[in-house]
């Protein structure tokens, strides 16, 4: 990375679990550099989801890498996913027509409901499995399987928790680390984002900010795709070695059927 940049440039990793990203920085000049960024980023730049791409360089290797205006910002706290500013960005990205264009001309396919029931039974290891909890999660998903058939498939980003969420110094939103996006249904982002910060009283308002009624079929879509997500985290967390996230996805699991969804018990 370094002999992209005169010596003059200070040159540090930006953490990561992947290590293809680091920060540049001359004097009051400062990038956010990404080896092997989806060339997905420049729509997103484009359109004002992501800080904005200042270049793209193609190494002697074949690697690709992108640079970005490095924001002084900071990200959202949990108590500010209520904010009506996360639910109309969040509309705009499942609504860009851009985006959704170029994740299929990128080879994307949608990311349909029992694709992601084949992977959570295809991932869960025997420990799990005999876990009351998520042989009974791994039942209503079967149950209901039928009832989550969306209409349309937007780009979901796939991981909305606040720390993705970047507000700069002037007041600028944006969402980032768009590593795992799919064209999947909009229920996928917007049940992880309710039932994991917003209170259940509180979410036709939020929906109405989103621009989207609460109906008993969204409910009931949020609510399967939440608990798939949530029995990958459990897994994920497990392979990891860390227990006590562990404990924290298998209680949000638990939690996710004491909410009230009246389309669970239509036929």
């Amino acid at each position: 990375m370094e002999h992209l940049f005169d010596k003059e440039w200070e040159i540090m990793s930006a953490g990561g679990a992947s290590g293809e990203a680091f920060f540049a920085r001359l004097d009051e000049e400062k990038l956010f550099l990404k080896r092997n960024s989806s060339p997905f980023i420049a729509v997103l730049s484009a359109e004002g989801i992501v800080p904005r791409l200042k270049w793209t360089k193609r190494l002697e290797n074949g690697d690709v890498i992108t640079a970005q205006h490095w924001l002084n910002g900071r990200e959202l706290k949990a108590d500010e996913m209520t904010g009506a500013r996360v639910a109309k960005l969040l509309k705009k990205i499942h609504s860009s027509k851009a985006l959704t264009s170029m994740l299929r001309r990128l080879g994307k396919e949608p990311y349909e409901a029992f694709l992601m029931l084949d992977e959570v039974k295809s991932t869960l290891d025997i420990e799990l499995n005999m876990l009351k909890p998520v042989r009974e999660a791994i039942e209503f998903l079967q149950e209901h399987a039928g009832k989550v058939a969306a209409d349309d498939y937007v780009v979901c980003h796939g991981d909305v928790n606040h720390n993705n969420w970047l507000l700069s110094e002037v007041d600028e939103l944006f969402l980032i680390d768009w590593d795992g996006a799919m064209l999947a249904d909009p229920a996928v982002d917007v049940g992880m984002l309710l039932y994991w910060y917003i209170p259940e009283k509180d979410w036709e308002q939020w929906m109405a900010q989103y621009g989207e009624e609460l109906t008993d079929d969204f409910r009931i879509r949020m609510k399967w795709y939440v608990v798939c997500q949530a029995l990958l985290m459990l897994q994920w967390q497990k392979d990891k070695g860390r227990l006590h996230d562990v404990a924290k996805w298998m209680n949000f699991l638990q939690r996710c059927f004491q909410s009230e969804c009246p389309a669970e018990n239509k036929k």
